[in-house]
């Protein structure tokens, strides 16, 4: 008998991403005038902890990441995060396209 209640008691449901704090680091991105190494630096922060649970970050992660990195001039960099987006969420591809475009987005 308490092996079949054990079966109905509520369970956490599983997460397929590894959120952490994404979410308010976004928002803050968008609300306030956090600078862009701050963010920088939240986000490296959930990719070290989702790498370390062996989980995916979130969708967008890697875009933010990137866009962050072209605010800053580290084109370099952001061209690695919007490859890594478009890897991971290929459904991204024509959204990272866009901000990639030589005339367009924000890497011009």
């Amino acid at each position: 008998m308490v092996i079949a209640l054990a079966g109905c008691a509520k369970q956490e449901p599983k997460k397929i991403y590894q959120w952490e704090n994404y979410q308010d680091t976004l928002y803050s991105f968008y609300s306030s005038d956090v600078a862009p190494d701050a963010q920088i630096g939240a986000l490296q922060e959930i990719v070290e902890k989702a790498n370390a649970v062996a989980k995916p970050v979130p969708p967008g992660l890697h875009a933010q990441l990137g866009m962050l990195y072209s605010k800053t001039g580290k084109m370099d960099l952001a061209m690695v995060e919007f490859n890594k987006e478009k890897t991971m969420f290929p459904e991204s591809a024509p959204y990272i396209e866009f901000l990639t475009r030589k005339d367009k987005g924000s890497l011009k």
